[in-house]
């Protein structure tokens, strides 16, 4: 992404020579005469850097005050001009917010000089190292500074779905070299031109052009799932999950991590500002997910339409469970957290999946639940569905290849149950 560079300056001669030596690949440049267009300017494109010259109609020191004042929020970087060489001048200017003064006339060498390592510093203040990314707040600069082009382009939000259970699992080393391996697939799928950011520890934002989006993010899935399983343990790979570790976690299953990608272009949509384009990417990017294979999603007309998607809340428990007591008492508990609770016996009865089943893998002799768990995973009206199994024999591996989500050995915490099955639906 190229920097943005504002000049505020009354003289048109000097600002244009300005503007000339600093405008490169990098840098773009723009030049106001006055505090009322450059802080439209400011406003819609966040620039990195602000040059004031005090040929404006204020005093410089008190025109650096009141900018930096209406800039709290961004902190660009602000480098005064004068012909004054004093240094009461110097210090009364820097006093009241600017980053540095330059007096006039410039060494052009010098001049472009300081500028570039101003910006270097800038960039540098906002890298994320462990990625050797551009962090969150450049990012959302980016985003801003694309809303009001009119040149088609293409914004991607993508994600790595699991993350947190594969950190959990394998380290956070671990998950450090999973990222920057992909960061290295992003960056081997993209132009000079493109822009390619950091969100979040698992997020990412690609800035492209609307021709090439597509292309990119079937590339990415791709990819990622044709490297991803080298970052598991050989167990974990026979398997074909993670078998998650530790006191809160143990007797869980978690599906491998996976790559998700949504895409929004300014095709149909003219967004006007950064925080409803990401509002945008992040809702594709949801639609996107599928539990376990990487997958990408382009907006289209019918996907942004009103009422296209269906945001009904499925609270729906199924309990399979041989002891009735049991039965009866989870029935209860679960009706009083707000959820609609059945008991059946017979799995294949309904045509209307539930979002959670807590079943019973039966005695150690029949283990007749566990037949039961593999009928429902192989049973694709149950692909959203969570599955909760508990039982007296303590044999996790056993109960979770058979498609448990989440193994409770028998007798359990009530309280340990409800946290679960708040947490999975």
């Amino acid at each position: 992404m190229q920097s943005v560079t504002l000049i505020i300056d009354k003289r048109l001669e000097l600002s244009v020579k300005y503007k000339k030596l600093l405008t490169s690949k990098s840098n773009s440049v723009t030049i106001t005469k006055d505090l009322i267009s450059a802080m439209k300017f400011i406003q819609d494109k966040e620039p990195d850097l602000i040059i004031i010259s005090d040929s404006i109609d204020s005093d410089l020191s008190d025109y650096c005050k009141k900018l930096r004042a209406l800039t709290y929020n961004m902190r660009p970087i602000i480098i005064a001009t004068s012909k004054s060489a004093e240094l009461q001048d110097r210090l009364n200017v820097l006093e009241n917010g600017a980053d540095d003064f330059i007096s006039e006339p410039v060494n052009s060498e010098e001049f472009v000089m300081r500028i570039k390592a101003h910006l270097r510093r800038e960039f540098e203040s906002n890298f994320d190292s462990k990625k050797f990314l551009p962090g969150e707040n450049y990012s959302m600069r980016a985003l801003k500074r694309i809303t009001g082009e009119d040149t088609q382009w293409a914004a991607m939000l993508v994600s790595i779905e699991n993350f947190a259970n594969y950190k959990e699992t394998y380290t956070e080393l671990a998950s450090d070299k999973l990222v920057q391996t992909y960061c290295a697939i992003i960056r081997s799928a993209l132009s000079e031109n493109d822009y390619l950011g950091s969100i979040s520890d698992n997020k990412f934002l690609i800035l492209t052009d609307g021709i090439k989006a597509e292309k990119i993010a079937n590339f990415l899935t791709f990819a990622f799932d044709s490297v991803a399983s080298k970052f598991y343990s050989p167990q974990d790979n026979r398997r074909g999950f993670m078998l998650m570790r530790g006191d809160e976690f143990a007797g869980k299953r978690s599906n491998f991590v996976h790559t998700t990608i949504g895409v929004v272009t300014n095709e149909f949509v003219k967004y006007s500002d950064a925080t409803q384009l990401m509002n945008a990417l992040v809702r594709i990017n949801r639609i996107a997910d599928l539990p376990s294979k990487s997958n990408y999603l382009i907006e289209r007309p019918e996907i942004s339409a009103e009422n296209s998607v269906d945001n009904a809340v499925n609270n729906r428990i199924f309990i399979i469970e041989e002891d009735e007591a049991m039965t009866l008492l989870l029935k209860t508990i679960f009706n009083l957290q707000g959820y609609e609770v059945t008991s059946m016996s017979d799995i294949t009865e309904t045509d209307t999946p539930p979002a959670l089943i807590i079943l019973d893998a039966g005695s150690a002799e029949t283990l007749k639940g566990i037949e039961i768990c593999k009928n429902i995973r192989n049973n694709p009206i149950f692909d959203k569905t969570k599955l909760i199994v508990t039982s007296v024999l303590h044999d996790k591996e056993l109960i979770l290849n058979a498609g448990a989500d989440l193994y409770i050995p028998k007798p359990y915490e009530i309280s340990n149950l409800i946290k679960w099955v708040e947490e999975l639906t």
